[in-house]
């Protein structure tokens, strides 16, 4: 049992994967693939425990290839050399397969040279990334390999698992084990998608099971695998593709006005410990999405993020609580988003034309002015502090930025105006 069970028990055949039906039931076109025995480049990307490695051994073991695995995380270009000096050798007479773990780890050098080999098909690459490949993998690879994405496995699929190992490890120590209620059906949800996980949490339980009498069964208790789930479903790595997936789910959340979803994702930001990014996504949802459908949030916002910050955790749960909640029940509008958007987008396109001159900061004229004077008009001097002028550049002058949003407050503003502009 030096191995850890996850590696005792892991799946030899596509049959005994949990999870990634979209991948592997039976017509799918990775599965067809590998029963054709002939295998091109392929990326495999998605989260970790979700079976990456284990299909790229199945394929490896079911080929006549010369097998080298490399880890990106510890291999160096010398690593990658020596692969490619057993090109057409005795040793490789039927070419090489490479599994390439953790490709994200290798720089642009040394993912480039492979190339040659994996296009003649002198070495035949499966590499696997928890990163997005498109953000990680350089293009030149990427054109010639075929990615395929693995999903976190579903409490449902993963329940299936987390059975089979408390019977595999029942079997290893030669004893019965009695497994509280709920259970397997807490881990199936607290290993957060991850299928070693979720049979490393067995193992653990059931090594740290007592009898209660010499003639008993092994008692699991629901107390023991709660400490050793604590945190376990987080999957929270600052430099990784789940970090922003997360903080994006908790935008997009108060955007859709779902104060449960909102709640949930900032509990889960929270219980990483990253007050700041829960805090700086707040602030600018409530400028975005809020905005001038309810100005006022913007404030209120402000001093909920400025007391979450100064009391820290856990007690800024509290403010932000609210402060979420008030972004999640407001109405909503882009309208403000939309306005600076398009100008800037004008600007950048070179659309920066000459100030008019009645809006310019000058005084005096030339001779060879034949407009002599400012003709600034101040519009204090008249009723209701108004009065026609051109603002925008001569090239822009009836160019429309800002639509009001269907909103009280905005279309409040747009009657208002509308009156006084006749």
């Amino acid at each position: 049992m030096s191995k850890p069970l996850a590696d005792r028990i892991r799946p030899t055949t596509l049959d005994d994967i949990y999870g990634q039906k979209h991948l592997f039931s039976e017509g799918a076109v990775l599965r067809n693939i590998i029963e054709s025995g002939n295998i091109p480049n392929l990326i495999f990307y998605g989260p970790s425990g979700t079976g990456k490695t284990t299909v790229a051994r199945i394929i490896a073991n079911a080929t006549n290839k010369s097998l080298h695995i490399l880890n990106a995380t510890n291999a160096s270009l010398s690593d990658v050399k020596d692969v490619i000096s057993q090109v057409n050798t005795i040793a490789a007479r039927n070419g090489i397969l490479l599994y390439l773990d953790e490709i994200q780890y290798f720089n642009k050098k040394q993912q480039q040279s492979l190339l040659q080999y994996i296009e003649n098909g002198d070495i035949t690459l499966i590499a696997s990334t928890t990163e997005n490949p498109y953000f990680y993998v350089y293009s030149a690879v990427l054109s010639r390999s075929t990615v395929f994405e693995f999903k976190a496995i579903s409490p449902e699929d993963a329940k299936g698992g987390i059975e089979r190992a408390f019977n595999e490890m029942s079997k290893e120590i030669g004893e019965e084990l009695e497994l509280e209620e709920g259970l397997t059906e807490y881990i199936s949800y607290a290993c957060g998608g991850d299928m070693r996980k979720a049979l490393n949490i067995v193992e653990l339980c059931v090594l740290g099971a007592k009898k209660a009498a010499a003639d008993a069964k092994r008692l699991v208790t629901m107390k023991s695998v709660k400490e050793i789930c604590a945190h376990s479903g987080m999957h929270y790595d600052k430099n990784g593709d789940e970090y922003y997936d997360m903080l994006s789910a908790f935008q997009k959340s108060m955007r859709g006005s779902d104060a449960n979803a909102a709640i949930h994702y900032l509990a889960r930001i929270l219980e990483a410990g990253d007050l700041t990014s829960a805090a700086r996504r707040l602030m600018v949802c409530a400028n975005e999405d809020v905005g001038l459908a309810y100005p006022m949030i913007i404030p209120i916002v402000k001093a909920a993020v400025d007391t979450a910050l100064q009391v820290g955790l856990p007690e800024a749960r509290i403010p932000l609580a609210n402060a979420v909640i008030l972004v999640c029940n407001s109405p909503k509008s882009n309208s403000a988003y939309m306005a600076i958007n398009s100008a800037m987008a004008d600007i950048q396109n070179g659309k920066a034309f000459p100030v008019p001159r009645q809006l310019q900061n000058k005084h005096f004229d030339g001779e060879d002015n034949p407009q002599k004077g400012q003709n600034y008009i101040y519009p204090h001097d008249y009723p209701n502090h108004w009065t026609y002028q051109q603002y925008l550049p001569d090239a822009l002058k009836d160019k429309v930025y800002y639509v009001p949003g269907e909103n009280k407050n905005e279309q409040a503003a747009r009657e208002y105006w509308d009156k006084i502009k006749k």
